[in-house]
């Protein structure tokens, strides 16, 4: 079974959490307690693939940066949130994409932008068009989440895979395969 380490970045209060306990427990998580780092497994099914996530769930606030380029430098794919809320969710990407970037010394890593909260539709500040044109312009998948309705919460770790396995070199998808077969 192949494993997929995905790591959920933000800033604090955005859901990252919230999302990440819906997607594996499928409960809601009400109340606020800042995440230092919490780590989750999933078995899935893809595609007809069976896999087992290793979901890192980190921090949003400043004093952990520290951990940021361990982890970058481990996952595989990134979910990046930002609040529907608020703009400086939004904004606080640009520098955590261009660290990822760095860290992964490459300019193509499989990313997923979410703007979570969308059941908050009254207290929108960020439009969907704007997620939209910044997905564009990072040439990832973007999608608006509600962790509280289960809003496109599975959709976001489903499309993250899919690109990682999209963005593996052939190589290393036929040794996965050679594993299965051997002639006696």
């Amino acid at each position: 079974m192949r494993e997929y380490k995905l790591v959920v970045l933000g800033s604090g209060g955005v859901g990252k959490s919230a999302l990440t306990v819906q997607f594996v427990q499928s409960i809601f998580v009400e109340k606020y307690d800042p995440t230092i780092e919490d780590s989750y497994r999933k078995q899935v099914e893809i595609d007809g693939q069976q896999c087992m996530l290793e979901i890192l769930d980190t921090a949003g606030t400043e004093q952990f940066t520290a951990m940021r380029d361990l982890y970058m430098k481990n996952g595989q794919g990134f979910i990046l949130v930002f609040s529907i809320t608020s703009q400086a969710t939004f904004n606080d990407l640009m520098e955590l994409r261009d660290q990822i970037l760095r860290v992964k010394d490459s300019d193509r890593v499989p990313m997923v932008l979410v703007g979570n909260k969308c059941d908050l539709e009254d207290d929108r500040v960020v439009q969907k068009d704007q997620g939209t044109k910044l997905a564009e312009q990072w040439t990832c998948s973007f999608f608006e989440t509600s962790a509280r309705k289960k809003i496109n919460v599975d959709e976001v770790f489903f499309d993250l895979v899919r690109q990682i396995n999209r963005s593996m070199p052939e190589k290393d998808k036929n040794k996965d395969k050679k594993k299965k077969c051997t002639i006696l």
